[in-house]
C-alpha cells in the first residue's frame, strides 16, 4: 500500500473538520475544497464574488507550493459555485493562474456551500516531471 503524506501550511486556511488540507499519494496530491477564507483571520474576504474566487486560487496555489508545486502540476479542478452565472468570472481567474494545457475542469452548480460562501474548488495534482 502507499503511504499517504499530509501536507499542511498556515498560508492556506486550516482544516475545519474531519479532514486535510491535502494529501500526498505517491506522485499525486490531493487537495481538499478551498473556500474564499483568509488564513491568518479564517475570515471570508468579501461578498465580491471576483474576490471570492481569486483568494480561492491563492489557497489553492498555496497548498500546492507547500508540497513543491505550482499551477503546471494541477490536472483536475472541480468548481463549486452557487450560481453558474459566475461561470465566466472563474474562467477569467483560471486564465490568469493556469496556462495552456488547462487543467481538466469541471463545474458544478449547488444550493449551498460551507459558510455561505459563493464558491469553493478542490484539485488533483500530479507532482514531478
Amino acid at each position: 500500500m502507499t503511504k499517504k503524506e499530509q501536507i499542511i501550511t498556515e498560508r492556506a486556511p486550516q482544516a475545519i473538520g474531519a479532514y486535510s488540507q491535502a494529501i500526498r499519494c505517491g506522485n499525486l496530491i490531493f487537495i481538499s475544497g478551498q473556500i474564499p477564507l483568509v488564513p491568518e483571520t479564517m475570515k471570508l474576504i468579501s461578498q465580491d464574488f471576483d474576490l471570492q474566487v481569486n483568494q480561492v486560487l491563492i489557497n489553492l496555489m498555496s497548498i500546492a507550493n507547500e508540497a513543491g508545486c505550482d499551477s503546471t502540476n494541477f490536472v483536475k479542478i472541480t468548481v463549486f459555485l452557487k450560481n453558474l452565472e459566475n461561470f465566466s468570472s472563474v474562467n477569467r481567474a483560471m486564465e490568469s493562474v493556469f496556462v495552456k494545457p488547462y487543467p481538466a475542469r469541471a463545474a458544478v452548480e449547488v444550493s449551498k456551500l460551507p459558510l455561505d460562501v459563493e464558491v469553493e474548488m478542490d484539485a488533483i495534482l500530479v507532482a514531478g516531471s
